[in-house]
C-alpha cells in the first residue's frame, strides 16, 4: 500500500511532531490536520506544519490513506466515531496511545469494517501543545505496532514503513504484552513521580521554596516526569489499570524488601540491589535510548 495522504487528528506534541516529521522526511505526502479545540486548530494554522487544517473531523479524513488519532486514550472512541462517516474504504486507522488493549477494543467497536492497526511511538517530552512538537522526536526511538491477528499484511507493512520513514525503529507486539511492558517502563515511573512530587509539596516541615531550592538532584528529575500532560496520564492509568495495578503490587513488595533492609542495617542487600539496577542504566545507554553525558546531557 502507498501512503500519499496522512490525516492527523489531535495536534498536540505527538500529532504536531508527526506532521513536522512527515514534511521533513516524506515531502511528497500531503498532511491534513484536525483538532477538537478551535484554539489548537488556530495555533496549528499559524505554525503551518500541516498542508490543511479542517474544522470537521470527517472532512479531514476524506482523502486520507492513513489516519492517526493522536488524542488521549480516553477520547479514542469519540475521535473514531467522529471520523467514521468520512473514512474511505481501505484507509488505515492508527493511533499513538500508551495503552493498546483498550484502544484496540474502542477503535474496533467504533470502526467496524475498517482497517485498524494500533501503534505507540515510545517518545515524548514533558511539554504539550502544537508548539511543543519537533520533527526529530522519533529519531532512534521505538514505535510498537500491535496489529490484530487478522490485520492485512500490506497495511501492517505500510504502517511500519511510515514510522521507519519518520526515523523510528519498529517492533510488532501483542497488545496485552505491550500494556504490561509499558506499565513497567513508563506508567509506573510516572505514577511514582506524581506521588513523590505531590508528597514533597504536602510536607509541612519543608517549605515550597526549600523544595525548589534544593531540587538539583533526583527530585528535579521526578518533577520533569510529573510535569507531563495530566489529562493524557489520567486516561492512561484508567485505560491500563489492570497492568498498572499488577506492576504496582510487585513494586510495593520490592519496596517492602528495601524498607526492611534499611531498618535492619543490611548493607549487603542494599548494595546488591543498587548494583543490579545500575547495570540496567548502562544497558539503556548502550542501546542508544539515553545520553551517557554527565547530568543526562543537560546543557548549562
Amino acid at each position: 500500500m502507498a501512503i500519499g495522504h496522512v490525516t492527523i487528528v489531535g495536534l498536540g506534541l505527538i500529532g504536531s511532531s508527526i506532521a513536522r516529521a512527515v514534511h521533513e522526511r516524506m515531502p511528497d505526502v500531503t498532511v491534513t490536520g484536525h483538532d477538537v479545540s478551535a484554539d489548537v486548530r488556530e495555533q496549528a494554522r499559524r505554525l503551518g506544519f500541516c498542508d490543511a487544517i479542517t474544522d470537521d473531523a470527517a472532512t479531514a479524513v476524506a482523502a486520507a490513506d492513513l489516519v492517526i488519532l493522536a488524542v488521549p486514550v480516553g477520547r479514542m472512541a469519540a475521535a473514531a466515531a467522529a471520523i467514521a462517516p468520512g473514512l474511505k474504504p481501505g484507509a488505515i486507522v492508527s493511533d499513538v496511545g500508551s495503552s493498546k488493549s483498550s484502544v484496540a477494543d474502542a477503535l474496533a467497536k467504533a470502526l467496524p469494517g475498517h482497517v485498524v492497526i494500533p501503534a505507540h511511538p515510545v517518545a515524548g517530552t514533558e511539554n504539550s501543545g502544537p508548539a511543543a512538537g519537533f520533527a526529530t522526536l522519533f529519531d532512534g526511538r521505538w514505535c510498537i505496532v500491535t496489529p490484530a491477528a487478522d490485520a492485512p499484511a500490506d497495511a501492517v507493512a505500510a504502517l511500519t514503513g511510515f514510522w521507519e520513514a519518520l526515523g523510528a525503529k519498529v517492533d510488532l507486539m501483542d497488545a496485552a504484552h505491550h500494556d504490561m511492558v509499558l506499565a513497567v517502563t513508563s506508567h509506573l515511573p510516572h505514577l511514582i513521580a506524581y506521588t513523590i512530587v505531590g508528597t514533597a509539596s504536602e510536607l509541612e516541615e519543608v517549605t515550597e521554596s526549600e523544595v525548589i531550592k534544593y531540587s538539583a538532584g533526583g527530585f528535579r528529575d521526578f518533577t520533569r516526569i510529573a510535569a507531563s500532560d495530566p489529562v493524557m496520564w489520567r486516561d492512561v492509568f484508567l485505560a491500563n489499570k489492570d497492568a498498572v495495578l499488577e506492576t504496582l503490587q510487585r513494586f510495593n513488595e520490592d519496596l517492602t524488601v528495601l524498607q526492611q533492609a534499611i531498618r535492619r542495617g543490611d548493607a549487603a542487600k542494599l548494595e546488591d540491589w543498587f548494583t543490579r539496577t545500575r547495570a540496567i542504566r548502562r544497558s539503556i545507554i548502550e542501546q542508544g535510548q539515553d545520553d551517557a553525558a554527565p547530568d543526562f546531557g543537560r546543557k548549562h
